[in-house]
């Protein structure tokens, strides 16, 4: 009985705690960095325009991250929606690895996929 009483009155004690303040959604701030090659800004068309259809397709939230190859080289290109609101998702940055997951050079990488 008074294991009971306890955890009844441990219960409501928790409950008279303040108010939890509620946390804003979190949002990815994205800033560009400057890049070699001429990917921010794209849309998926483009992308596809450029390197073909993409091997590997990810949606998460607001954002998509499409999956190009050629060769020894991987492009992940990662497109989010303006925060405004207006218009398609566009490339805000871009990731390039060999297959290894060593990162290599953007420009070289993108080459290298145009090319296949």
């Amino acid at each position: 009985m008074r294991l009971i009483l306890t955890s009844a009155t441990l219960i409501l004690l928790a409950g008279c705690g303040a108010n939890p303040t509620p946390v804003a959604a979190l949002i990815p701030v994205i800033t560009e960095r400057p890049q070699s090659g001429t990917l921010i800004g794209l849309d998926a068309t483009s992308l596809a325009a450029r390197f073909g259809q993409p091997r590997f397709r990810v949606r998460e939230g607001d954002g998509t991250k499409l999956q190009f190859a050629g060769g020894s080289c991987i492009l992940d290109a990662y497109l989010y929606p303006a925060v405004s609101g207006g218009g398609g998702a566009r490339v805000t940055h871009v990731d390039t690895r060999n297959r290894e997951g060593r990162s290599v050079d953007q420009a070289s990488c993108i080459g290298m996929i145009e090319r296949r």
